[in-house]
């Protein structure tokens, strides 16, 4: 199934590339960056327990669950931003604070599907959204596939919370995979960052380098207890040093962030890696 929120970062792309390196029986499948879903999405079929989803935005936390639970109420709100859509409209949309769970959710899938690249990016000051309009139309999802989607859900328990919460129940037989916010550029982890490539700031929290190293402590702990997990992330020296017991498999991609503005957000060609955990 192909994602129902665009992502920067998401792994649509690249499923070809990961999907080998997972296990076609899943036990328990744990994703703490969900993002668009677009790994899980894929592996779902493979799940015989349940999928356990976390990420930190609580906006995009709240679509997934509300396509899951509430569909009926979510419909005529994605309805009413449809017949409204306007590069006016969107500005007053994203000035406003949604009133309710379900308003969350339909304020965030209208945003995500008509903002710039359809960018997520909040300030850290106020946590409030502020990416400009895209120049697209808003096209919601029809009946039949929020439906689909909700059957898929309706195994998976989904949380607005940090990654250290979700991974702690993991067992041998289950399957984790990582798609943490790709840290700034740099060349060792004493040099101050470049100032591009900043993809760590989808909340007004960011994933920054002291959470990476925590993450790769879990990464170990997950391999010593029997786990098969995977993680991508950009291939440098300094995330190749972090998984010395990890196979990794590197390749260089092609970004295109700036698809819509002649602003160049990250290199076309991208350097990534692929870290399968060994059990």
């Amino acid at each position: 199934m192909r994602p129902f929120i665009r992502w920067a970062g998401g792994k649509s792309r690249l499923l070809s590339r990961i999907l080998p390196h997972v296990p076609a029986t899943i036990g328990d499948y744990y994703e703490p960056f969900l993002g668009g879903g677009a790994v899980f999405l894929a592996c779902a079929g493979r799940v015989s327990g349940r999928s356990h989803l976390a990420d930190l935005n609580e906006h995009l936390v709240a679509a997934w669950i509300a396509v899951r639970d509430r569909p009926a109420e979510l419909r005529p709100l994605l309805d009413w931003y449809l017949a409204n859509d306007s590069k006016e409209f969107y500005y007053e949309v994203r000035a406003a604070v949604p009133t309710g769970f379900v308003e969350k959710a339909a304020r965030f899938l209208y945003l995500n599907g008509v903002s710039w690249n359809h960018l997520w990016r909040e300030n850290s000051r106020t946590g409030a959204m502020n990416v400009p309009w895209g120049d697209r139309q808003f096209r919601p999802m029809d009946d039949a596939a929020m439906k689909a989607y909700g059957d898929v859900l309706a195994r998976a328990d989904i949380a607005a919370t940090d990654f250290r919460a979700v991974l702690g129940g993991a067992r041998r037989g289950d399957f984790v995979y990582l798609d943490p916010p790709y840290l700034p550029v740099f060349t060792r982890p004493d040099v101050e960052k470049e100032p591009t490539a900043k993809f760590n700031k989808y909340t007004a929290k960011t994933f920054e380098l002291p959470d990476l190293l925590e993450l790769a402590e879990i990464c170990a702990d997950l391999s010593r207890r029997g786990v098969r997990w995977v993680m991508s992330n950009r291939d440098t020296e300094p995330i190749r040093a972090l998984f010395p017991g990890a196979e990794i498999v590197r390749f260089t991609t092609h970004r295109s962030l700036a698809a819509q503005s002649r602003r160049e957000v990250e290199a076309h060609r991208s350097p990534e890696a692929i870290i399968v955990g060994r059990v």
